[in-house]
């Protein structure tokens, strides 16, 4: 039998670290829950791609009803929880239980907006590698289109202040995926982050429309020695329309802005703005910003 002394001191550090326990207090939403619910949103959201069946258009209504009558009943359930933890100021006037119905009807009734923008990222992805087959590759195969669908669902509910469930969703995601996009980043159409492992988006990130990202890029914010004052504040670059920023780039700040049609060269550092239709490279040591001479991102590529 294992000596008691252990469970004595383990018990003891529970007393002694209460920051890191959450004994009595209320019941916090389910990691386990919120990952089957985003497992379950990606198979509403692109049908017979991520199920060992076929799906058949016979059997496409009952399918569909079934996966939205059992996400009604999660998500409530979750985001209650995530409410009773923590109610925000946005919404501390409103019935809880009526917010969370709202909610989860609002939520439910934008899962077709959302396919049409996730329809945008895959033709970008599509279109932008060489290396993809089909628009079917794209989807079935491509860590991406997980990290920004999920991203973008989580969005929704990010925007209706609700507490929790938001990041663990984004960061089961991330765990799958290598792609640390936080809910709150805005992100317009055609966006796709090629290889993708390594990228980070800030939670106030904007980025526009026909965005390129690859791998390892970072919109980060910079020094948060102030901590907590600092919430709520815009914090992460603003980036531009059909804007490339290639590998290992990281640009930072809140008060940066990338200019539409420019193009950050891999590995560049980027604390401060730079006009639209900026070719940003680093050329013997150092940091050179041009203006491009083209609308297509090959004249980087001719450096």
């Amino acid at each position: 039998m294992i000596d008691c002394e252990y469970t004595k001191r383990i018990l003891d550090s529970y007393h002694q670290l209460g920051g890191i326990n959450h004994i009595e207090g209320p019941n916090l939403p389910s990691k386990l829950a919120v990952s089957k619910i985003a497992e379950q949103l990606l198979h509403l959201i692109f049908p017979g791609f991520f199920d060992d069946k076929v799906y058949r258009i016979t059997d496409i209504d009952f399918e569909t009803q079934q996966i939205v009558c059992s996400l009604n009943i999660k998500l409530k359930r979750q985001i209650r929880k995530s409410l009773l933890y923590h109610m925000p100021e946005e919404i501390n006037e409103r019935d809880p239980d009526r917010y969370v119905e709202h909610t989860v009807n609002q939520f439910l009734l934008k899962i077709p907006e959302i396919r049409d923008v996730l329809q945008t990222d895959a033709e970008a992805a599509f279109n932008g590698d060489p290396a993809a087959l089909s628009m079917d590759e794209v989807i079935v195969s491509y860590p991406f289109i997980e990290a920004i669908a999920v991203q973008r669902m989580a969005h929704i509910l990010y925007n209706f202040h609700i507490p929790l469930i938001p990041r663990i969703m984004t960061e089961w995601v991330h765990s799958r995926t290598g792609m640390d996009l936080h809910p709150g980043a805005q992100i317009g159409t055609h966006f796709f982050i090629d290889h993708g492992t390594g990228t980070v988006l800030g939670e106030s990130c904007e980025i526009g429309n026909h965005v390129k990202l690859y791998h390892n890029v970072g919109l980060v914010a910079k020094s948060l020695a102030a901590g907590q004052k600092l919430r709520g504040k815009k914090r992460h670059p603003t980036i531009g329309d059909r804007v490339t920023i290639y590998a290992g780039a990281t640009i930072v700040g809140g008060d940066t802005t990338i200019g539409e049609g420019s193009v950050i060269g891999g590995n560049v550092f980027l604390m401060e703005s730079i006009p639209s239709n900026s070719v940003v490279l680093y050329n013997e040591g150092r940091m050179d910003v041009q203006q491009r001479r083209s609308s297509s991102p090959a004249d980087l590529q001719a450096k």
